[in-house]
């Protein structure tokens, strides 16, 4: 119980600047669409329409890929092997630059899509405006997610936070002076919020460029700082560069399906605590990822899960109290309209119960992230979401009558669905076998790029992210 103990103390220290940061970066949206309503009913359309589909066609796949990464950075970390670390991380973001080349020219011709599917021909042309103005942003996340994954494998969070709190503090100015003092409207919302990503990048590459030169680092070391050029390889490993990125991309796929799986389900009923929960599960993934690769793998693997699962009942008190005693509360800040009320009164605590079960499931599927094995967790949010939660929404919706109360009973039963499922999963885990894996991924080499052939073939022989 003790080491439980220590173990949420230590996800506590680290989780709750991501906590803090993703709260703000909640709060920096709700600005956001505060001021779309400001510019008029067309915009605010317009601006959501965008703003659902940049979130389901870009940043997911962004977020997902990036999720690739966690296993091997935090293992690569806790074996203290930092040119790996290193090497993945310049691999990610050349992975998301190349990734948001076919995305952004979908945000490029929005408007012939929306058209072809019979949209409103004003709101299309609103939300295509939006998202052609927001392509910028698709590079600012590409190097955002991987520098936030590294730095919080590296037990680096507290910068993050006030690197996303000093850039939120000049949103709400950027984004007045370009939508309302210089009349952009909609283009200039678009803008501030690539703008704004971009500061909160110059601030950490500021943070990083000062810890690399403060910090007297051996001349050996020092080509495994994250900002480092990475060596060229030899030729004789040239051959073995495939097979590396081949790991890194059966990480990233499946990573990246679990994470569109879920999001597409159910990002418009997401509130604040799943915000909350999903970006410190972010932070648990890590820990089981560190002590696999420890010399007490078995012993503390299992205990990093367990202490995970203590972390989140801040988070269930936090969803409970906001979507059940203060439904009313939360109904009245957006409407005044009754019937919308007396339907939000309804809806908020069934979307409470939600809650209940995205803590376990969200902190498993970290769980499952932090041990290389996101394979699992897009096959449970396949069939839990879409085999089990949108069947039984659609009957319920339409055929029952219950309509959009039926949307949310369907959504509870593919979180109750996916819960049992995943927790089943970690609990049946042998930690042993995972730390024999970890060694075998990331055993602490002179340079990744030229990883031994033997390593590799076994790693692969491992079924590496599809464990059975």
């Amino acid at each position: 119980m003790a080491e439980v103990t220590e173990e949420v103390k230590k996800i506590t220290d680290i989780g709750l600047p991501i906590a803090a940061m993703s709260l703000v970066g909640y709060l920096r949206n709700m600005v956001l669409v505060v001021c779309m309503g400001r510019l008029g009913s067309l915009e605010l359309a317009g601006g959501a329409l965008a703003i659902g589909f940049t979130n389901i066609s870009g940043y997911s796949v962004l977020s997902g890929l990036a999720s690739g990464m966690e296993s091997l950075c935090g293992q690569a970390f806790g074996s203290r092997n930092l040119s790996m670390a290193t090497l993945t991380l310049h691999r990610t973001i050349m992975m998301l630059l190349l990734a948001s080349v076919p995305i952004g020219l979908i945000w490029f011709n929005l408007e012939a899509l929306m058209l072809s599917i019979n949209q409103d021909a004003d709101i299309s042309r609103v939300a295509s405006l939006y998202c052609r103005f927001a392509i910028p942003d698709l590079i600012a996340n590409s190097l955002l997610h991987p520098l936030r994954i590294y730095l919080r494998n590296k037990g680096t969070t507290w910068p993050l936070l006030w690197s996303v709190l000093v850039s939120t503090l000049f949103h709400p100015p950027i984004m007045v002076l370009l939508s309302f003092t210089l009349r952009l409207g909609i283009t200039g919302v678009a803008i501030s919020t690539f703008i704004t990503n971009f500061i909160t990048l110059f601030f950490l590459l500021c943070y990083m460029l000062y810890t690399r030169t403060t910090h007297n680092v051996p001349e050996d070391e020092s080509r495994r700082k994250p900002l480092s050029p990475s060596p060229p390889p030899s030729p004789s490993s040239t051959a073995l560069l495939g097979k590396e990125w081949g790991v890194l991309l059966r990480l990233a796929i499946p990573s990246c399906i679990a994470v569109c799986l879920e999001w597409w389900c159910n990002r418009d009923t997401n509130d604040v605590t799943h915000v909350h929960v999903a970006e410190c599960a972010q932070c648990i993934s890590l820990d089981p990822s560190r002590e696999r690769a420890r010399s007490r793998e078995a012993e503390r693997g299992a205990v990093s899960g367990v202490g995970s699962y203590w972390a989140s009942p801040i988070d269930l008190v936090i969803g409970l109290i906001g979507t059940i005693l203060g439904r009313e509360a939360w109904g009245r800040v957006f409407t005044e309209d009754n019937e919308v009320l007396e339907l939000t009164m309804i809806v908020l605590p069934i979307i409470g119960l939600c809650e209940l079960a995205n803590c376990p499931q969200t902190t498993s599927c970290g769980i499952l992230r932090g041990s290389a094995r996101p394979g699992i967790g897009a096959t449970i949010n396949f069939y839990s979401f879409y085999m089990v939660g949108a069947p039984l929404a659609i009957v319920l919706c339409f055929v029952a009558g219950l309509g959009f109360l039926g949307m949310c009973y369907g959504l509870l039963a593919a979180q109750i669905a996916c819960v049992i499922s995943i927790l089943t999963v970690v609990f049946r885990t042998d930690w042993e076998l995972e730390s024999m894996k970890a060694k075998e991924l990331v055993g602490k080499t002179d340079h990744f790029a030229h990883a031994d052939q033997t390593l590799l073939n076994k790693c692969e022989e491992g079924n590496l992210g599809f464990e059975k």
